[in-house]
């Protein structure tokens, strides 16, 4: 059975699962009735002054892979429909370069200034961590909050610490869009 986080939890990815060498980031969300967002998840892959070493280490629906080959975004989902996981990022842990130190998961809404579209149009957003051999979910972080007034959400990092791999569940509301992230991480 996965864990379950609550905002502000950790989750030592090296210690409680030794073997854990390639994950899924899954990320999910329901649009409430009678809304239409596009959603999008955003990979800033951070060296340890906190800023991308080179633009490539930002993975997002224009650039699907890093370029150390250890981040893969699978690709824009525009509507959020089904039930599973409406966009997903694999990670290979051992092939992550060794000058990144923290990875930050976002996700933003596409023009949502100009269409008024914030978070308190969505339910039942979360992030997991699947480990890609077994399909064992080891992880979920469920956001308790419906961030109201938010265009977008951090909704985890993972942090290399001492050779280790630690997830944070942040759950950090924004109003800065992609292209704040862009500014602020590049």
């Amino acid at each position: 059975m996965a864990i379950s986080l609550k905002k502000g939890s950790t989750f030592n990815l090296t210690k409680k699962e030794p073997a854990l060498k390639k994950i899924l980031i899954g990320l999910g969300w329901d649009v409430k009735p009678g809304n239409s967002l596009d959603l999008d998840s955003s990979v800033f892959m951070l060296n340890a002054s906190g800023k991308l070493p080179e633009d490539g280490y930002f993975v997002f629906y224009n650039n699907l892979n890093s370029p150390d080959g250890s981040i893969k975004h699978t690709g824009d989902n525009r509507t959020g429909s089904g039930d599973d996981d409406d966009e997903m990022i694999l990670a290979n842990l051992d092939a992550i370069n060794a000058s990144i130190q923290e990875i930050l998961i976002t996700v933003s809404i596409h023009d949502a200034e100009a269409r008024r579209h914030n978070f308190g149009m969505l339910a039942d957003a979360y992030i997991r961590i699947l480990d890609v051999e077994t399909k064992r979910e080891i992880l979920r972080y469920d956001l308790d909050a419906e961030y109201p007034t938010n265009t977008d959400v951090e909704f985890g990092r993972l942090r290399r610490e001492n050779n280790e791999w630690i997830f944070v569940a942040s759950g950090i509301g924004a109003n800065k869009g992609l292209q704040g992230y862009v500014d602020a991480y590049a």
